[in-house]
């Protein structure tokens, strides 16, 4: 295992946006509450290629959909597919877990461009049902679960191909909750391991980076789990 701290310079590709709560909506405590969103401009928010390109997802009012959450969603998918480590291959088939899932904009994202799963944990209620409209709406139930826990406590569960995790920043989140999906058998060796945090939290990761980007007030950390 090794803790990476924080990082320093601005690093592309990715434009992360500045913002203290993650995608996932489990209130300002990380586990159940009262959402979190602040208030900003809404702008639409969208799946960006593959077979539901186009598609408008709902948010929980008040949510902070910036255009900077989906330049930064459209350079990781980038990413993911033209990597040395990665390619068109790791989607395709790929069973995905969003983590914190929010809107669930990663786990659709994911479907849109060939997974052939995806599952999604998240508590918050209101977070809930924008999950629910948005995975009816993109008409991906069939491949589609939604745990609705806590992501500190989460069920057992298969293990997954890529797990992407944007909890609330700043509250060491995924110091609980990679260890957590790792004893439900969420996460196992050669898992690929997505993780967007504040700029100054620490991350455990239990592998392999692969890719460490950082900007504003976030980074992002990308490896392959090893046990």
């Amino acid at each position: 295992m090794r803790v990476l701290r924080s990082v320093g310079t601005c690093m592309p590709p990715f434009a992360l946006p500045s913002k203290k709560w993650g995608s996932g909506a489990s209130g300002p405590s990380g586990v159940q509450g009262q959402s979190p969103w602040p208030s900003f401009p809404r702008h639409p928010m969208r799946i960006i290629a593959g077979t539901l390109r186009g598609k408008v997802l709902a948010a929980p009012p008040g949510l902070a959909t910036r255009p900077t959450a989906q330049r930064m969603r459209q350079a990781l998918f980038d990413m993911l597919v033209h990597a040395p480590w990665g390619g068109r291959t790791l989607l395709e088939g790929a069973a995905v877990l969003d983590v914190f899932a929010g809107t669930g904009a990663f786990g659709l994202e994911a479907l849109s461009r060939g997974a052939a799963s995806a599952t999604f944990i998240e508590s918050d209620a209101a977070a809930l049902a924008a999950l629910r409209a948005n995975i009816a709406a993109c008409r991906s139930e069939a491949r589609s679960r939604i745990v609705a826990a806590d992501a500190l406590r989460p069920p057992k569960g298969p293990m997954q191909t890529i797990v992407f995790m944007d909890p609330p920043y700043d509250q060491g989140l995924l110091l609980q909750a990679i260890p957590a999906l790792r004893q439900a058998g969420w996460i196992a060796r050669d898992t690929l391991m997505i993780a967007e945090t504040g700029r100054a939290e620490d991350v455990v990761v239990g592998g392999e980076v692969l890719a460490q980007r950082a900007h504003g007030a976030a980074k992002m950390i990308i490896w392959r789990e090893a046990e």
